[in-house]
């Protein structure tokens, strides 16, 4: 019998892997999968809205991301780090992350609660799972 395999979060995985690589790049902002509050000028959320397990230890998650910014070309320049970036991602913490597909290109999308500009891409990536075998 196949042991269990147990899949990362993978929002969280991306959103720490960002989190990082974004302040390693200049752009130290929050990065997490909700809204902060109080919101600060620029952040990213990153939210999984679908996908599924592609086989036995493969889980090909659909990630949204979306970057806030002051101005559209401070959201539009944050997308496309962050774009950049996730195309890069080799694995995070133990995670394992693979084949990176854009499956929506970035697209302006004003914040309807506040009006602040604010920037969405969606990606599918492949993430390796882990045995539970002891």
């Amino acid at each position: 019998m196949t042991p269990p395999i147990v899949f990362p979060d993978a929002a969280a995985v991306v959103a720490d892997y960002l989190r990082a690589r974004l302040a390693e790049h200049g752009q130290p902002v929050h990065v997490g999968t909700r809204v902060p509050s109080p919101r600060p000028t620029s952040f990213v959320r990153v939210e999984r809205i679908g996908g599924a397990q592609r086989d036995v230890v493969t889980d090909r998650p659909r990630l949204d991301v979306h970057c806030w910014g002051s101005t559209e070309e401070a959201a539009h320049d944050l997308m496309q780090l962050a774009r950049a970036l996730l195309g890069a991602i080799p694995g995070w913490r133990g995670a394992t992350a693979y084949d990176v597909d854009e499956v929506g290109g970035p697209n302006l999308l004003p914040d309807p609660a506040s009006s602040s500009p604010r920037y969405a891409l969606a990606v599918e990536i492949s993430l390796r799972g882990k045995s539970l075998a002891t």
